[in-house]
């Protein structure tokens, strides 16, 4: 063979290498460190969704709403005299939340307005099984509550501790929004221990931008182990939809108020009987409190611990002991922090004068469940 035609064939064999060679690399994906990173973050996410779904339920609630009288205006009672007294049927109402398996044996965690007033609560499993739903415990203060279902061996998720979580943390929301259930959201913790948000009595929610939207309720708000550091249960939003603006309660009240309600069936709420309002900068100079904060003292309960303390309505309170008082969230969270029966001293301030008053801690009767009542 020439030395031409030899070096014809060695380029035509280097040609058919490189195109070869791009073809290869063409079809080869992508292995750039940064796609690595958010493929292994993608993974995470399935992983944990994988684990928590099916400790995630759908809750379908069913209520009597009595009828109501109809309205009789001067024209309605000349023209149609005998639909005077006629009053609108009673009639079934049907709300729709969500889960949490907490024990193999069937105790479900939720939220207290998914279930509260209902006659029948209903369970939708994961695997679409259903079971009928007992109410074990409730506690509005908190807005949590139990339910169990006759069932064993369920899928659970365990509670994690959400005095770890830092905000910019990736957590993930499972739940059933607008009744689809075993919906998978992510987001991050936007801020803890928010409060004065008009939610509970108790606030001291982590706030989350995962998407959250009516059926949440109830649901699942995990971490990156895929375990429950809350449970979802409202939203910030002027339309009634997702705003990016999500609170949910942390795993340490939820372990306290479960662990009671399942044991107790019911827990033993601290209170002193009093309510408070917030006061604008000028009100607070009005008083003459220097500080220009407290708990502006608006009513009391007849015979409750402050009332008996004779703490009066105007009075100011502005320490618990030795803890300064800056809000009605602090006393709140003071006070659920006391044992019942602890006597506590606190300072308040009436017309310019400061005082000390001793208050006995005592139990929130059952039948008080008024909002804003302390």
């Amino acid at each position: 063979m020439s030395v031409a035609r030899g070096v014809y064939v060695l380029l035509c064999a280097v040609m058919l290498s490189v195109v070869v060679l791009g073809v290869a690399q063409a079809e080869a994906p992508v292995q750039s460190p940064a796609l690595l990173v958010a493929k292994s973050l993608s993974a995470a996410f399935a992983e944990v969704a994988a684990h928590v779904t099916p400790a995630v339920v759908n809750i379908s609630s069913t209520r009597v709403e009595p009828g109501r009288r109809l309205p009789s205006s001067s024209l309605f009672r000349d023209f149609f005299p005998e639909f005077l007294d006629m009053v609108e049927p009673s009639r079934e109402v049907q709300s729709l939340g969500s889960g949490v398996i907490l024990r193999p044996d069937g105790y479900i965690v939720t939220n207290c307005h998914v279930i509260q007033g209902a006659q029948e609560n209903t369970v939708k499993l994961a695997s679409e099984v259903e079971y009928p739903a007992k109410l074990v415990g409730q506690d509005p203060f908190t807005d949590l509550a139990v339910i169990k279902i006759d069932a064993t061996n369920l899928a659970t998720v365990s509670l994690g501790d959400s005095g770890r979580l830092r905000v910019g943390e990736w957590v993930i929301a499972v739940g059933s929004p607008l009744g689809l259930a075993q919906t998978v959201t992510q987001g991050i913790v936007s801020a803890l221990g928010r409060r004065n948000i008009g939610i509970t009595d108790y606030e001291d929610f982590i706030q989350t931008d995962a998407a959250i939207n009516p059926g949440n309720s109830g649901g699942a708000l995990v971490n990156l182990d895929g375990e429950l550091v809350g449970i979802n249960t409202a939203i910030a939003s002027e339309g009634g939809g997702y705003d990016g603006v999500c609170f949910a309660i942390p795993s340490s009240v939820v372990k306290t108020v479960t662990e009671a309600l399942i044991r107790d069936g019911k827990i033993q709420r601290p209170w002193i009987g009093l309510m408070s309002r917030e006061l604008r900068k000028d009100q607070w100079e009005r008083l003459g409190v220097a500080e220009r904060s407290g708990v502006f003292v608006y009513n009391l309960v007849r015979n409750g611990p402050a009332h008996r303390a004779q703490i009066q309505p105007g009075d100011v309170l502005l320490k618990w002991g030795s803890q300064q008082l800056t809000d009605r969230a602090r006393l709140s969270e003071l006070i659920q922090k006391t044992p019942i029966g602890t006597k506590v001293t606190v300072l308040l301030q009436r017309n310019g004068q400061r005082y000390s008053a001793e208050i006995t801690i005592g139990e929130r009767p059952a039948n008080v469940q008024m909002k804003g009542l302390l």
